[in-house]
């Protein structure tokens, strides 16, 4: 096998890779197989965390349009995260991964509170790290808490998971004639509004030189050999 061209990995996983078929909810086989795919790339030596969205239990546009406080929408949003951390969390020790949760809001009766020298320990001792609750503050995206965490623990990339095989100019679903791009700048990415992450964590990866590697989570072939620095997905950097 390959070595690794990456030791410590942040992985973007959206609320909707756990959702049922319907789009929401929470989907234990849907878990499992992420489960799967992460022991996959840990088995390879590679150091984990995790930032998972909640966008499967709950949407802040819901309340919004409804006149919802911003704040109140936020804070229940960061709490949606930690169930779908949590269910990560059993998955992957059922499959005999041991992982650790901890959260930007405290709750220490189901998870560690965040603390960045802490969470890069378990990492070094070969856990995976699920990080909970974004950021802690609300008008941030779990996006920018992902872009915020992946400098905080020291990651050598951040890995946004979806289910297509890269960045295109447009959406490849509807539009058989979009292009893939197989590398962009960060200002490629601002300028084009593209839709890769929002603009806030865009611009502080680019501040920070931390390259998004976007790629299809579920190709597992495509995931290792990325992995190992094959030219899979799109990869943004400076």
């Amino acid at each position: 096998m390959s070595e690794a061209k990456y030791k410590r990995v942040l992985l973007k996983l959206s609320g909707e890779a756990l959702a049922s078929p319907s789009g929401y909810g929470i989907d234990v086989s849907e878990a499992e197989a992420i489960a799967r795919q992460i022991k996959d790339i840990h088995e390879m030596g590679i150091e984990i965390a995790v930032v998972i969205g909640a966008g499967n239990l709950w949407r802040g546009k819901q309340g919004l349009d409804r006149g919802m406080d911003r704040a109140t929408a936020d804070y229940m949003g960061m709490l949606a995260t930690v169930m779908n951390a949590m269910t990560l969390m059993d998955a992957l020790e059922r499959s005999g991964i041991t992982t650790r949760v901890q959260t930007a809001i405290e709750m220490k009766t189901v998870a560690e509170p965040y603390i960045r020298r802490r969470a890069i320990r378990h990492l070094e001792k070969g856990r995976v790290v699920i990080l909970g609750a974004g950021t802690g503050n609300p008008y941030f995206s779990t996006d920018t808490a992902a872009a915020l965490r992946a400098m905080e623990v020291g990651a050598d990339v951040l890995i946004k998971a979806t289910k297509v095989d890269g960045v295109y100019d447009s959406d490849p679903k509807s539009n058989p004639d979009a292009v893939k791009f197989d590398q962009l700048t960060y200002i490629d990415v601002l300028n084009r509004r593209l839709n890769v992450m929002d603009s806030t964590a865009i611009s502080l990866c680019m501040d920070n030189e931390m390259p998004i590697l976007v790629l299809n989570l579920w190709d597992q072939a495509g995931l290792r050999a990325a992995l190992q620095g094959e030219q899979i997905g799109t990869i943004v950097s400076a």
